[in-house]
């Protein structure tokens, strides 16, 4: 396993940051980790990159124990924090070679993360020239500069713009077949493009871990909005075959809420058909990633 949590707890005085967190990652796997503000993510994400110290537990990063063996992690993980520290007076190839120097990487891997993060046309400019964007350019760089086994990226997207995040989005995706990626964000359309698999924690402790396709499609819940010729009550709803919950968004539209394996537009067509009802507008909204974290979560 590339990464292993066991048995993971961490406080700040009365405040139990992580409870007893415990999971593993293969390598070549992307893995997206949600959770509300305050759940814990980044303090987890600090004692996998040896920043932070568990109160209790045990984590390996590459079979390497994070307390026993830091040096051996850090060189192991490409790390870009959610606040990215960058030393704003070095133009960006300045600030790549010197940390090229810490590692002891060639100089031509400079280039090629250059080229493989799209900061090309920026590469000139200071770092304190640049857009918040770009600026996450280069800490994604600087994680990639040592090519290390392991990435670990806390909201690695932040202040990209519609292009700029499909490009990251597709360095995130390539880095993810030969290494394993871990990832924190809030932007759920990015775990549903990147990620294989998805862990969700809430007051510390993980309410859901699952494959990305399994945890969407788990309760095979259907949501459909039909919106009818005429006004219909409520009893005369209720009786559609499958049906869990209702909603009468607007005067003769409803949100009809289903839990079956087969496709439940027909029935709905049936059921309007037999109680001499047209259907001016139908659309199945499927469920995604988001609707599911606020029912975990909430």
């Amino acid at each position: 396993m590339s990464i292993e949590v066991k048995n993971i707890s961490k406080s700040y005085g009365d405040q139990k940051a992580l409870d007893n967190l415990s999971f593993s990652i293969k390598k070549g796997e992307i893995v997206g980790f949600l959770g509300p503000n305050g759940a814990g993510k980044s303090t987890l994400m600090k004692i996998l990159t040896t920043y932070l110290a568990a109160d209790e537990g045990k984590a390996l990063v590459n079979g390497q124990d994070v307390n026993s063996n830091p040096k051996a992690v850090q060189l192991s993980i490409g790390y870009l924090p959610e606040h990215n520290p960058l030393y704003l007076d070095l133009y960006v190839r300045e600030y790549l070679a010197f940390n090229a120097d810490v590692y002891k990487v060639a100089k031509s891997r400079i280039e090629e993360v250059i080229a493989l993060t799209g900061l090309t046309t920026e590469s000139h400019k200071k770092i304190a020239e640049l857009s918040k964007g770009y600026r996450q350019r280069v800490g994604l760089a600087n994680a990639l500069l040592h090519n290390p086994d392991v990435l670990i990226l806390d909201e690695p997207t932040t202040g990209l713009d519609p292009n700029q995040l499909l490009e990251i989005r597709n360095v995130i995706k390539n880095a993810g077949k030969d290494k394993t990626v871990f990832l924190s964000t809030h932007i759920m359309q990015e775990v549903e493009a990147i990620c294989d698999r998805v862990i969700i924690i809430n007051k510390g402790k993980i309410v859901t871990d699952k494959k990305l396709n399994t945890l969407i499609s788990a309760e095979k819940e259907q949501i459909i909005e039909v919106e009818f010729d005429y006004k219909i009550e409520e009893q005369a709803i209720a009786k559609i075959e499958n049906l869990v919950a209702y909603k009468n968004t607007h005067d003769m539209t409803w949100e009809l809420t289903f839990k079956a394996d087969k496709d439940m537009r027909p029935a709905v067509f049936d059921f309007a058909n037999a109680n001499g009802l047209k259907t001016l507008q139908l659309n199945q909204k499927n469920k995604n990633l988001e609707a599911v974290f606020r029912e975990i979560t909430k």
